[in-house]
């Protein structure tokens, strides 16, 4: 089992990334990534796991989810209803509890990975609710009297899109990093480990168009790493070459834009951008 995180065949891991995951786990103290949606921060974890030969454990945030339930949920109604019904497993309260990530997490018989999923969907005392757990890696079970101990400190990686902003209190507990979006050298090597046959001189034309319609004022959403990825896929089974990219290109809208432009208001943007362009000439 390596002890240090340097990316994987399927994942690539720029030097500041690794960084900040391998200086995480020296501190130990969770991750937690920022980044714009689909710059790989979910898969990070699962990478990190794959790299440190441990197993992971995914709890994935909603608006709903209470920091609670990460740690454990009382069933008082079934056990109300099992005492009506005369079950004689009301006599013992633990067949109650339903156990949480956390608790998973702390009571895994070796060294896991724990992924706090996009933790900014909940509630803002959300974060809060977790401090004293995270930090001293224990909990109290009140119905059973039992305290849960993390028998192996798990990795813990958190991430968030930047919907709200986070508890200082929380931050202060975390070691921080924020995935910049990849330079077009290291997305050709994101590219290379999914498309490794794609020709060169379509990439070259259809990363150009790209990182062209990333920078083009007013867009409202940014396409990312994995609908690029999803882009050239379709191309790819579509059979199409530089040159179909390079005669759409007068029309403003690239070749199957629906994987890359996912609202009307950027479609409508490039829609006038070619109506401009038509007229100016």
């Amino acid at each position: 089992m390596t002890t240090r995180f340097t990316g994987t065949d399927a994942y690539i891991a720029p030097d500041d990334l690794q960084i900040a995951v391998n200086a995480a786990v020296t501190l130990q103290r969770p991750l937690l990534v920022k980044g714009e949606p689909g710059t790989g921060k979910t898969e990070l974890a699962r990478q990190v796991a794959t790299s440190l030969g441990m197993s992971i454990i995914e709890w994935h945030v909603k608006s709903t989810t209470r920091a609670q339930q990460g740690l454990y949920e009382y069933d008082a109604v079934s056990r109300l209803r099992d005492s009506q019904l005369g079950d004689a497993r009301v006599n013992d309260v633990a067949n109650y509890i339903k156990r949480g990530k956390l608790w998973e997490a702390f009571t895994a018989p070796e060294r896991c990975v724990l992924l706090i999923d996009e933790i900014d969907k909940a509630d803002i005392e959300f974060p809060n609710d977790l401090l004293q757990e995270l930090d001293r890696m224990e909990f109290h079970v009140y119905e059973t009297g039992e305290t849960i101990r993390a028998e192996n400190r798990p990795v813990v990686i958190i991430t968030s899109n930047n919907e709200k902003e986070l508890p200082d209190a929380f931050l202060r507990r975390c070691f921080f990093h924020y995935i910049q979006f990849p330079d077009m050298d290291v997305m050709r090597q994101i590219v290379a480990v999914h498309h490794p046959d794609i020709k060169q001189t379509l990439l070259n034309t259809a990363l150009t168009q790209f990182y062209d319609l990333r920078e083009t004022p007013g867009l409202k959403k940014k396409p990312s790493t994995s609908e690029v990825l999803d882009w050239l896929k379709l191309l790819l089974a579509e059979d199409l070459d530089a040159d179909d990219l390079k005669s759409s290109a007068s029309d403003a809208l690239p070749r199957l834009h629906g994987a890359l432009l996912k609202n009307e208001q950027d479609i409508h943007l490039f829609e006038r951008l070619a109506f401009l362009a038509r007229s100016g000439r």
